[in-house]
């Protein structure tokens, strides 16, 4: 099954699909502590990366939909990614079966607005193409992801302990009114 991935343009940001010459830039970024403090709060190694990249790119040709590159105007290299999944986490019914939106941001291009405008994109196009609820976890003390969930309609569900870390899990029944 093949799939077209759309490239989406916002003021700042072009999401677009993830290209092999990315790859070296996506590891870079996961590799950074400052991006993973409120994730795993390990630095990426580079086949971590590498599984992560290939599931991105699996994903839009499963199941239609996926991860975006964030590229900022104006720069030729990735800023980081914004898109849905499916985790398969094992967190329970109201959880597990439901597309999980992420977002992730180079620290350079954090504390812009720039994660907001290209998640907003994200969620623009999903609701359009796949509408229906979505879900995404977050650790309390990510307040940035926090107020973009809550900009984008996100509602928390429940806290629940992954990887010996509380997260919060958070749902949205659809784009906001």
């Amino acid at each position: 099954m093949s799939r077209t991935i759309p490239t989406i343009n916002t003021p700042r940001t072009t999401l677009r699909a993830m290209r092999s010459e990315d790859f070296s830039r996506f590891a870079e970024i996961w590799a950074k502590p400052q991006v993973v403090t409120h994730i795993s709060g390990k630095p990426w190694p580079k086949a971590r990366s590498w599984d992560a990249f290939l599931r991105n790119a699996g994903h839009w040709q499963i199941v239609g939909f996926g991860q975006w590159a964030i590229q900022v105007r104006g720069e030729q290299t990735m800023a980081g990614q914004t898109g849905f999944f499916f985790g398969s986490r094992g967190l329970g019914e109201d959880f597990d079966p439901f597309p999980e939106a992420g977002w992730v941001l180079d620290p350079s291009a954090q504390g812009q607005g720039l994660g907001l405008e290209a998640a907003s994109a994200a969620h623009d196009w999903f609701d359009r193409v796949v509408p229906g609820r979505t879900v995404c976890m977050i650790t309390p003390d990510n307040h940035g992801s926090l107020r973009i969930a809550q900009n984008l309609g996100y509602a928390p569900l429940r806290d629940v302990e992954v990887e010996g870390e509380v997260v919060q899990l958070l749902s949205r029944k659809g784009p906001p009114q």
